[in-house]
């Protein structure tokens, strides 16, 4: 290649400017919620998880660059009953003691509709690691009143609690069980845009 064409390409590199990052967010969990529900005897009882955290790398001109990375405190599950609450952070559930975290890394994103995405990734709880795929919402992203930078995202997905090892039940007089082994998880999530690195 001559000195001339370099010296062009080296022009035209200058002009284009570095690639544009993807944005970097970190979820606001007091804004922010990690439900589920399973059925007990003819209810569903609604529980959560007060400790939580995560990082969305989002590139809204190119979303399959987007990636997500998410951890929730399996000690901090609540169902309003601190009895209940103890057996599930117990070896017969969660077994906190072993577990610690409930982990989900993100491997691919994939626009399916307007403002909408099939996040691909593992999730691992209770030691059990498994390929899921959460149907994610974009809800949106703007200015708060004091100029930070908030985007929302929501998910819903139904789990099986026996994939990840969790099988403690109790059989019914009647032939059935105390509780159901569909899990409905709903993850609510708003994140604020974080300043760039100058460094970087």
């Amino acid at each position: 290649m001559s000195v001339r064409r370099l010296f062009v390409l080296a022009i035209l590199t200058l002009a284009a400017g570095p690639a544009l990052a993807a944005d970097t967010l970190v979820i606001d969990r007091s804004h922010s919620e990690a439900g589920f529900q399973v059925r007990h005897l003819f209810t569903n009882v609604r529980g959560r998880f007060g400790a939580f955290e995560g990082t969305i790398a989002m590139d809204a001109a190119k979303p399959e660059a987007s990636s997500v990375a998410f951890k929730i405190d399996a000690s901090s599950i609540d169902t309003d009953n601190a009895d209940r609450d103890k057996h599930l952070r117990s070896p017969d559930f969660f077994d906190v003691a072993n577990h610690p975290a409930i982990t989900f890394t993100s491997e691919s994103v994939r626009a399916t509709g307007k403002d909408r995405y099939a996040v691909t990734g593992t999730l691992t709880m209770r030691g059990v690691a498994k390929t899921i795929t959460l149907p994610v919402s974009f809800l949106g992203a703007g200015k708060d009143p004091w100029g930070n930078e908030r985007a929302g995202f929501s998910t819903s997905v139904t789990l099986k609690r026996k994939d990840f090892g969790i099988v403690w039940n109790k059989s019914l007089d009647n032939g059935g069980l105390l509780l159901g082994e569909d899990v409905a998880v709903t993850i609510d999530l708003e994140a604020v845009k974080q300043a760039p690195n100058p460094a970087s």
